[in-house]
Order: C-alpha cells, then structure tokens, then sequence
C-alpha cells in the first residue's frame, strides 16, 4: 500500500535554463514544510547541466543511459516505476504553478475526490505573453473543457495530476507514442471514472515551441498525434525536437 504522498515527477533532456525556475518554486521551505512530496527526475540523457542543478534540489533521479532517443513517454512511466505516493503529478521541466501553495491545497484534497485524474488552466509565462497567446491559449483551455464534458478525456501533458491507482491499472503512458501519450492516457482514464477539470489552478509554459514552429504548425502536429492515438492513422511524428 502506498503512502499518502505526492510525487511530482519531472521529465528533462538539457533543461539547464529552465528548470531551476519550476525547482524554485517546489523547494520552497514554505512548501516543504506544509506538504508531504517527493521530487523525482527523470532525465533522457541530458548533455547539459541538467543533472547538476537536479542533484542540489531533488530526491530521486533517473536516467537514461541507452544509445537512443528516449520518447517522452518512457520517461514519464520511469519516474513512475521509482516513485511512492498515492499521488502522480507530471510536471514538464519549462513550466511554473501560479500559485504553488494553492496548487498542493487542491493535490492533496484532490486525493479524496471523486476524480481519477485532473487538467488546468494553462498560460505561456506572463512575462513573454503575446496577443496570438491570449488568443490560442483561451480556446484551447475550453476545447479540453468540452471534451472532458462530452465524455472524451483530455489534459495538457505539461501537467497531469492521476491517482497513482488508475495509472497502475491502465498501464501509465503507452511507450509506443512519440508524441501525444498525454491525450492517450486521459481519453484511457475518461472511460473509466471523471477528470476534473480545474481552471482556477494556472500553469505557466514557456512559449519557446510556440515561438519556433507557429501555432498553426503546432496544430497539425497535435492533431495528426490525436488522429494516431485512435489508430485512424498509423504513423505521427517521426520525432518531438527538443527546442532549447
């Protein structure tokens, strides 16, 4: 039986810029001395300082040492393998919380829910927010609150918070996806209870893949993932390009 904790895990290849900003916020002593988590990596095989600036802040950390790209998916289902809460929360390595108080507030009540699984309101950085931003960024927010509500499940990968229970059952991330295992598992996780959907909590991304690629591209590429997760296609990217 697993104890009643939260593990945060955190997927990284080379993210010596922005990591330190979402470690910060989660070594706070504020924050460790009012909630119970533990802090896992789970590294791809970074080339940077990644793992240096990870050893100053985390519990556990694993990684990748095969002579091949690590899908993202991998990664995640790792940090699971070595965690121990009753609690998932998946957080990607260029994110911050809003408001990381509030955010452990509502994991922790969360335990107690009806709820098997939960997705947020989600935001570029404040400081680097654009108009196209605003713009993507409040109808996407809705589209994910539709489909939850019409019964096909769906939540950002950036942050993904799933009782520990569901996840074992479904078998956690489907390793065969490079891309879109995020949308997989929460359409999996739909079918068999609620996802809460919870616009009062706000996770902030970098925009650095929005800035490169374009909104519109970045579409397609979501939408052929989400064509490939109910097998209508069979192939999808041939790979998620680390932007850094």
């Amino acid at each position: 039986m697993h104890t009643e904790l939260i593990s945060i895990i955190i997927p990284t290849l080379n993210e010596e810029k922005l990591l330190p900003q979402l470690l910060d916020q989660l070594s706070d002593q504020k924050i460790k001395s009012k909630y119970k988590y533990e802090l896992i990596i789970s590294d791809g095989g970074s080339k940077d300082n990644t793992i240096e600036i990870a050893k100053k802040y985390t519990d556990k950390i694993v990684i990748h040492h095969e002579n091949r790209r690590q899908k993202i998916s991998e990664g995640k289902n790792l940090g699971y393998r070595i965690s121990i809460g009753d609690i998932l929360v998946f957080i990607c390595a260029d994110c911050r919380l809003e408001n990381p108080e509030q955010f452990f507030d509502y994991v922790n009540s969360f335990r107690n829910s009806k709820y098997l699984a939960a997705t947020f309101w989600f935001d570029v950085f404040p400081e680097e927010k654009i108009w196209s931003d605003y713009i993507f960024h409040f109808f996407f927010n809705w589209l994910i609150k539709l489909l939850n509500f019409v019964g096909n499940g769906m939540g950002r990968g950036e942050c993904q918070v799933i009782k520990r229970s569901i996840f074992k059952e479904l078998g956690g991330y489907n390793e065969e996806l490079i891309a879109g295992e995020d949308y997989d598992l929460y359409t999996r996780i739909r079918k068999k209870g609620k996802i809460h959907v919870n616009f009062k909590i706000k996770v902030y991304e970098s925009p650095r893949r929005y800035r490169k690629f374009g909104y519109l591209k970045i579409l397609l590429m979501w939408f052929r993932n989400s064509l490939r997760v109910f097998n209508l296609i069979k192939t999808q990217v041939d790979e998620w390009k680390e932007v850094r």
